[in-house]
């Protein structure tokens, strides 16, 4: 038997190890609580910094700073991020934490973003080049929405209106677009008076606007793409977040009027009359945030004669990486090269 004071020492120890359980459990319960407020507060003051800069910017109609514009494209990017979690979240609940809205890849789920847009610049009386790179390869009907589905490569051609709105090559288009269903139709841009650099910025503008892919691509309509080539190499730069990829050059500035390439504002550049770096014409890419940038900025960048230079001045200033690519000079077709002009 135990003695009486033996008995009160085993209490006095019992009771003694329950308090440091005590303060471990009201400490755990504390900071679940205050890490749970600051997480509500940091989404708060998220969602009112989003709306600010909507108000500020005008919906991208003001002209705002670089610094700003990138803010809004990372904003509005964990904006999206947050919505999307919280939809997948409710449906998780309903439906055994296993959403609908994802794809299941090797055993593991992860939504489906197109990897690439491409726009073909194309004008009106080209109907010619247009089915010549449908069948080349572009594709058409099941074949078109196959490169989709299996590649995550979206093409259409970029066209505007005629200057005589509704008359018959407006006609003649949508036509055309009814049986093919592979326009991108700029409402917007008046074909022939403002030419392929307003074309150019409408294109990757309204492409971001209906498209969230990781990039976007300006190709003429008299240029052929390897298009397995292509996806490969962009496959190998999606850690580029504001990327800038092309045949690379620096050409001179032409001011004599008879020239092919005149540059009517050739004296903004400088007395060496030289270019600053830009990529070829034929066919160039950018990635998703410099889409967005000129979509948000697409009243106030500048155009001059030609696409390919207006593209390059966009990105002057920007935290842009310029990758020189051989693969996308299209004057010859070479082994692994991605495009070829005819």
């Amino acid at each position: 038997m135990q003695s009486k004071g033996s008995s009160h020492r085993l209490s006095t120890m019992a009771n003694r190890s329950r308090i440091p359980a005590l303060f471990i459990s009201m400490f755990a319960t504390f900071a679940s609580i205050y890490v749970a407020g600051r997480l509500w507060q940091d989404a708060q003051n998220r969602v009112y910094l989003i709306k600010e800069l909507d108000r500020i910017t005008g919906q991208g109609q003001s002209a705002i700073s670089v610094d700003d514009t990138l803010k809004i494209i990372a904003c509005r990017e964990q904006h999206k991020k947050l919505d999307a979690l919280e939809m997948e979240l409710a449906a998780a609940k309903q439906e055994g934490f296993v959403s609908k809205g994802l794809i299941e890849t090797n055993g593991t789920y992860s939504k489906r973003r197109p990897l690439v847009v491409i726009g073909i610049l194309t004008k009106f009386g080209r109907r010619k080049n247009r089915d010549a790179i449908r069948k080349a390869w572009m594709g058409s009907g099941a074949a078109l929405k196959k490169i989709e589905d299996g590649k995550g490569i979206i093409v259409r051609f970029v066209i505007g209106r005629s200057p005589n709105r509704g008359d018959s090559q407006d006609k003649d288009i949508d036509r055309e677009n009814r049986l093919t269903n592979d326009f991108l139709i700029l409402d917007d841009h008046v074909e022939g008076s403002q030419g392929h650099p307003e074309k150019a910025k409408l294109f990757f503008a309204h492409a971001a606007d209906e498209w969230d892919a990781e990039f976007y691509a300006k190709v003429n309509d008299d240029v052929y793409v390897n298009i397995d080539a292509l996806g490969a190499t962009l496959a190998t730069h999606l850690d580029k977040p504001r990327l800038y990829m092309g045949c690379m050059k620096s050409g001179e500035v032409f001011s004599e009027q008879n020239h092919k390439w005149y540059e009517p504002e050739w004296w903004k550049f400088g007395d060496k009359k030289s270019y600053f770096r830009h990529a070829s014409g034929e066919m160039y890419v950018i990635s998703r945030a410099l889409a967005k940038f000129i979509s948000i900025n697409r009243s106030i960048l500048r155009t001059y004669a030609h696409d390919d230079v207006s593209a390059g001045s966009w990105f002057i200033g920007l935290d842009v990486k310029h990758v020189d690519e051989a693969k996308f000079c299209c004057s010859s077709w070479s082994t692994g090269a991605i495009c070829a002009g005819v």
